[in-house]
This record gives structure tokens, sequence and C-alpha cells, in this order.
């Protein structure tokens, strides 16, 4: 959601299984951002994303998963100088891959790594042309789970991303601009699924250090984050 001191992230999510062995399913949602003016703390201060996301997952073995992905997001920009309004507000069209593999270290703890290669394509909200026509990111994330308890399917998850990308630009000229280091995204998550219900809740902080930025000479953009997922399980009727 760019530099800011402090974000809040809120999604809800419907996964739908697949099939029976539970190897294919779909996750789609809805997710909303909001983020601190550059001179004040408050996660809740002014709209910063809004994204709709549609994901299939496939597992190759039990240890092996790709996916594929198209997604929307919305995305306004403000002045960097007070009073920080907003000047304009930027569409982008994302498309993306990932593969993941998942050693299990013992019977509780899993440590997975995905690497993940995004299209983005840009628009001004009346598609027309911005500075940034596409970009090209490459994503490295490692994530370790360990499986709290059995009651409530309990976990927490501990991840560092690393971020690399190239550009396309319109402005001020054609260009590219070089390949290289962005962003490291650090998080810590609670998972659990809620009683006698299809829901599962994850609630998180994630620390984004965007290279180059205001927010990095005072520890990056801190984040809180929920994610509520309904559950569908597969019913062959629907096929």
């Amino acid at each position: 959601m760019g530099d800011a001191n402090t974000a809040s992230w809120l999604a809800f999510g419907i996964k739908h299984q697949l099939d029976s062995l539970k190897n294919n399913y779909s996750l789609s949602y809805a997710a909303i951002g909001r983020k601190s003016s550059p001179d004040n703390n408050n996660l809740f201060s002014k709209q910063a994303i809004f994204v709709l996301n549609h994901e299939i997952y496939h597992a190759l073995t039990p240890h092996q998963q790709y996916s594929y992905a198209l997604s929307y997001r919305l995305q306004p920009e403000y002045e960097s100088s007070e009073p920080y309004n907003k000047e304009a507000t930027e569409q982008e069209f994302r498309l993306y891959g990932r593969y993941s593999y998942t050693f299990d270290l013992s019977e509780r703890l899993k440590f997975k790594n995905t690497i993940r290669q995004e299209f983005r394509k840009f628009f001004d909200t009346n598609f027309k042309k911005v500075e940034e026509n596409f970009q090209l990111r490459t994503r490295l994330k490692s994530q370790f789970t360990y499986n709290l308890s059995s009651k409530n399917n309990q976990k927490i998850a501990l991840s560092i991303e690393e971020l690399f990308s190239v550009s396309r630009f319109h402005e001020p000229e054609p260009s590219w601009n070089h390949f290289g280091y962005r962003e490291m995204r650090i998080a810590a998550y609670y998972m659990f699924s809620i009683p006698n219900s299809p829901f599962t809740v994850d609630i998180g902080y994630m620390d984004d250090l965007i290279r180059n930025s205001r927010s990095i000479r005072h520890g990056g953009v801190h984040y809180l984050a929920a994610d509520v997922v309904w559950n569908i399980p597969f019913n062959h009727q629907h096929f």
C-alpha cells in the first residue's frame, strides 16, 4: 500500500474445495486497506487500497503446490506535503503464478518456500496512461508454520518475503529501470477456526521495509491485518 507509518488490512475470502481429496481449491477474496498520513500513526486515517482477487491452487504432490491468479486493485495516491490531499487514483490489473515446496520438519512444524512471479499493468481511473506502464515482479517467501493445537486448528506462522522488480515507464520518456531489490516483508500470524462454523480467521502483524522510502528510517510500515475465510467443502453435485 506504499509508504506510510502504519497501515491496516481487512479481507473476506471464500475458499472452495474443488475435489474430494482436497488437492485443488479456489480462493476468492475482497479486501480494503487503510493507512496513516506521514504526520501521524492512525492506521485507519486514509483509504489506501481496494482489492479483488481470485486464485486457483493445485497440489502436485503432498509437498508441492502451484497456483495462478487474477487480481484487480484500486489505489488512491496522495500529495507528499501537507495537507496530504488525494491527487489521483490508480488502477492495477495483476496476473501471477506461484510455486511452493513444503518441508515437514516435525509433526507440528512445517517450512514452506514460495516463488511468485507477477505481471502488473497500471492505468488511471479513465484507463489512460500513467507514469509507470507495467512491472514484472518476483517475490521469494519463506515461512515457518507451527501447529499449536488441534482444538480449533490453531497455528502460528512466521515469514519473510523479499520483492524484486523491473518496470517499464511512459514518462518522462519510454524507458526501463533496473531490475533490483525493492522491499522486504516480515510477518507473524495467528490462525484458528471458529468453533462450529465454516470460518477460519488469520490475525497478524507485518513490517514492510521499502527500499529508499521515508518509512525505512522509522523501521518500515507497520501493518495490523485480519482475514476471514468461509470454507466451502467439495460437493460433487455441483459438477
